[in-house]
């Protein structure tokens, strides 16, 4: 059983981003903006290697992509006006968190709201023998939906032996017992703030 989210959309739209390597900035705020007529400046501070940054739409489709290749802070260039009209946003992957930033195209004119900026803290899944500890921080207490599926081992088919959605809760904590673990494996699947997170727990 599969439980993905899928954003469908007629045609694959193939943009190009004009990404040029520029000098590095060491800056205290997270990151910084430096919107030119042909070119959105992008500076990351205290990155790691291994991170991911990401450009998507609206859709959730990812227009380009690249693993952080430095730890440090780095600054890129983008040529964000060949997008066509709509939203999109910067969205950088890292350890324990995801940074977003949205910004709109419109009329070859880039523009940035600071206030639709984001954090989301990823789950942590803890394992200790046979219990499974789950715990997520949500600032603004955003609905989180945890499913616990199990496989028998030689078999394809995954069943949903678990359910939960939690609203209004700021610090989610949540600990299961597994049962039959010697008998096959565990998934389980977090959804939170328009994101899927998943662990795969093997005997």
């Amino acid at each position: 059983m599969k439980n993905t989210i899928k954003n469908s959309k007629k045609g694959i739209l193939m943009v190009t981003l004009f990404a040029t390597l520029l000098s590095f900035a060491n800056e205290a705020k997270l990151f910084n903006i430096k919107n030119e007529a042909k070119k959105t400046s992008l500076t990351l501070n205290n990155v790691k290697q291994g991170n991911l940054l990401s450009v998507k739409d609206a859709f959730g489709i990812t227009l380009y992509k690249e693993v952080i290749q430095e730890t440090g802070s780095y600054t890129k260039g983008f040529d964000l006006t060949v997008l066509p009209n709509g939203d999109y946003l910067f969205e950088l992957d890292k350890d324990l968190e995801i940074n977003t930033i949205p910004f709109t195209v419109k009329s070859s004119i880039v523009s940035f709201n600071k206030d639709k900026e984001t954090t989301i803290f990823k789950p942590t899944v803890r394992v200790e023998g046979d219990l499974v500890f789950v715990s997520k921080l949500t600032l603004e207490g955003n609905p989180l939906n945890i499913k616990v599926y199990y496989t028998e081992k030689g078999s394809t088919n995954s069943d949903l032996i678990f359910s939960e959605d939690i609203e209004n809760t700021k610090i989610i904590e949540r600990k299961f017992k597994l049962e039959n673990q010697e008998l096959g494996s565990f998934k389980i699947v977090i959804l939170s703030e328009g994101n899927e997170f998943i662990k795969y727990i093997k005997s």
